[in-house]
């Protein structure tokens, strides 16, 4: 055996090991202390679309890719702002956020597709023999949160399906689901892989229009976004972070109950709920929301984003700095980046 210089061959062998260990250790602080740290934040409370971070984060990915990963809790300030704001480097930011945000002049860009397809879906009560198609909510009341593209969104599906496209709105935020169960509002929109799924379990039936089916294009709902001026000045890191959290989701989607053990050890005061945890990323699995079919993980398709800014553009959704809906057509390719995914 070769001792260490520090280390002389009278001391015990219990010695020698602690000595060792020891070393080992000062040898893992130093390079704890070499990673560089990325924070991202969360657009909301800790759940299913989150999984990909904690699991990378908890088995070592990110280390491994020689980055520290803090992961914000969620706060009253949006995760886009804060990304835009270079509070955060990185931000779960969802697809319409993205194009209104960049749009008015935001420093954000989109790295990363959490999911490759429409997780959203415009809801009513099951029992509701009233409502049979889109055209059917016309002058009916809709539960909202608040935002121009719903009223948008659910305007055109029914004219889409011939219907006129008016209909009362009433601002509720997540109190709109039960608005709808207690028959004070008559249809809302929700996240099928949470609030679906946690409707199923429940036993709660509902009748449901996806989006895609009235005219609206397909869309990354939900997305982690960056902003420039982090891409450019930390490339390496923006990669790192980018194909650790790949590595994430394709755990997740791979081995879904250690992936969920994981996710609700990292957040035991949020996520009190195993059944809804483990069923919504079943439904985000079944569903090939974070995976697709051809096996595409993470990766951004460029005619989806142009098809839903073109969408948004058309709608007046998209503003610019002062408020006003733009004139010209923006050009949506530089509201997203391929390159952190991209291998060496």
């Amino acid at each position: 055996m070769i001792f260490p210089a520090t280390i002389r061959p009278t001391m015990t062998r219990r010695t020698v090991l602690a000595s060792l260990a020891g070393l080992g250790l000062s040898a893992l602080s130093a390079r704890a202390k070499t990673l560089k740290t990325v924070t991202v934040a969360l657009d909301w409370t800790p759940n299913t679309n989150h999984i990909g971070l904690f699991v990378a984060r908890e088995k070592g990915f990110y280390r491994d890719a020689g980055i520290n990963v803090e992961i914000l809790p969620y706060s009253d300030t949006s995760a886009a702002t804060l990304v835009a704001n270079h509070v955060a480097d990185f931000g779960i930011v969802g697809s319409i956020g993205l194009f209104t945000q960049h749009t008015a002049g935001a420093d954000l860009v989109a790295t990363y597709a959490v999911v490759q397809t429409e997780t959203g879906r415009l809801v009513f009560k099951g029992d509701r023999a009233d409502i049979k198609r889109p055209r059917d909510l016309d002058g009916l009341i809709y539960g909202g949160f608040g935002s121009d593209w719903e009223n948008a969104l659910i305007g055109a599906m029914i004219r889409h399906d011939g219907g006129k496209g008016t209909f009362e709105t009433i601002t509720l935020g997540t109190s709109a689901y039960q608005a709808l169960e207690n028959g004070a509002v008559d249809f809302t929109l929700e996240v099928y892989t949470w609030e679906g799924v946690k409707a199923e379990l429940e036993g709660i039936r509902q009748g449901a229009f996806r989006y895609a089916d009235y005219g609206a294009p397909d869309q990354h709902t939900t997305l982690i976004g960056s902003s420039g001026t982090f891409l450019r000045n930390r490339p390496l890191d923006a990669k790192a972070f980018t194909q650790a959290t790949l590595k994430g989701y394709d755990f997740a989607v791979d081995y879904p109950d250690e992936a969920v053990d994981l996710m609700i050890a990292a957040n035991s005061d949020a996520l009190t709920d195993r059944r809804l945890v483990r069923a919504s990323l079943q439904a985000l699995i079944d569903g090939q929301y974070f995976r697709t079919s051809t096996g595409v993980v993470g990766r951004i398709d460029p005619v989806k984003m142009e098809s839903i800014g073109n969408y948004l553009f058309e709608a007046d959704i998209l503003k610019d700095i002062n408020g006003k809906p733009v004139a010209e057509k923006p050009e949506f390719s530089g509201y997203f980046t391929t390159e952190p995914l991209q291998a060496e």
